[in-house]
């Protein structure tokens, strides 16, 4: 019997171990946070199963899914490494909708890292 993940189950766990290492890098991975990963990642399953060609997308979707409840409940997350602390801002997920997600600072314009990859 093979016991090698599909595709789907692949990418969700990818996903999540990229958006917990760059919460970890940032000392934010609590409790109440991973429950937020979690969640983020039984809503991209549906939606996976719902679109199977959006599987290459999930790692960003999750990364956004988590920045929106962080907001809701912490404040920004990711908050921009590049501008200071003068203007504190979160950093983007770019492609919005695509494969290779990087978190963006919006005002400079600039890669700062790829998911996953928040030092």
């Amino acid at each position: 019997m093979d016991h090698t993940p599909s595709p789907l189950e692949q990418a969700l766990h990818a996903a999540r171990a990229l958006v917990m290492a760059d919460l970890a890098a940032r000392d934010v991975a609590e409790a109440d946070v991973v429950s937020l990963v979690e969640d983020a990642v039984v809503h991209r399953r549906w939606w996976v199963e719902q679109w199977p060609d959006g599987v290459d997308f999930v790692a960003g979707l999750v990364a956004q899914d988590v920045q929106d409840a962080l907001l809701e409940q912490h404040g920004r997350w990711p908050l921009c490494p590049v501008c200071g602390d003068e203007d504190p801002h979160a950093l983007d997920v770019e492609p919005e909708l695509g494969t290779d997600p990087h978190w963006v600072c919006p005002k400079a314009a600039v890669i700062v890292a790829p998911v996953g990859g928040l030092r």
